[in-house]
């Protein structure tokens, strides 16, 4: 049922396929990137209480949802690679990591930066800052685990346990505001039969979804690529490509 899958597990495959998606992901978060930002900063109405403020909801919000996408991607990776003992799923495991840790690094700097005129301080240990938090730790450990061997089997196996712990961290994120009482606001994009948010508002957003996570596609294609380059160094492909590149 899988034989279709197995020419993409070789590593010679793999890089050719993520150079040939590279350019699409870029593409199209360019482009994205462009319009949604002129349109939610430029053209999207004004919210009647934040005022103009609200506008870096363009920035949190993409930022926060691809933090736990990249997640749950890089765990499906780990969980692929502890099962299936894939070296191309620990690869994207290692690839995906510091791309999402900045993801999250930037959700919570945004949200901060948000806060201060809404909530009158830049942090609080609310539910849903704080698991957020706890997000980008498990972000740096599975960093610091995968670098910490210099056996990279061992390294993805370690990496990849730590990250299907953390797994369990996603819904208490995404539920923190149902289930405590935070000052974090509560779903608004999500409840997709009535948004809490004007349509004006929402179509920019969802453009900016769009950009960030093709923009997340696209720089895990490149560390995935730079990743094979440095674990298949000795292989005949990579001295061909690297003579190419002379």
């Amino acid at each position: 049922m899988w034989k279709w899958l197995h020419p993409y597990a070789k590593p010679e495959r793999a890089y050719q396929v993520a150079g040939t998606l590279l350019p699409w992901f870029a593409v199209i978060s360019l482009l994205s990137f462009i319009i949604g930002s002129v349109w939610g900063l430029a053209f999207a109405p004004a919210d009647y209480q934040q005022g103009d403020s609200f506008r870096i909801i363009y920035i949190h919000v993409p930022a926060a949802i691809l933090s736990m996408g990249a997640y749950s991607t890089m765990a499906i990776a780990a969980f692929i690679g502890l099962v299936w003992q894939l070296r191309m799923a620990d690869m994207t495991v290692a690839a995906i990591a510091p791309v999402g840790a900045i993801f999250t690094f930037i959700a919570l700097f945004t949200g901060a930066a948000w806060g201060k005129p809404m909530w009158g301080t830049w942090w609080v240990w609310d539910a849903r800052l704080t698991s957020e938090l706890i997000l980008l730790f498990l972000y740096l450990g599975v960093i610091a685990l995968y670098n910490a061997f210099s056996d990279k089997v061992l390294a993805g196996r370690a990496a990849g346990i730590l990250a299907l712990v953390g797994v369990i961290n996603l819904p208490i994120i995404h539920y923190s505001v149902e289930w405590w009482n935070t000052l974090h606001q509560g779903a608004t994009i999500t409840k997709f039969a009535k948004p809490s948010i004007s349509s004006d508002m929402l179509w920019p957003l969802l453009v900016m979804i769009l950009a960030f996570a093709t923009f997340l596609g696209a720089l895990t294609l490149m560390r995935f690529r730079n990743e094979l380059l440095m674990r298949e160094w000795h292989r005949p492909w990579v001295k061909e490509i690297a003579e190419q590149e002379k």
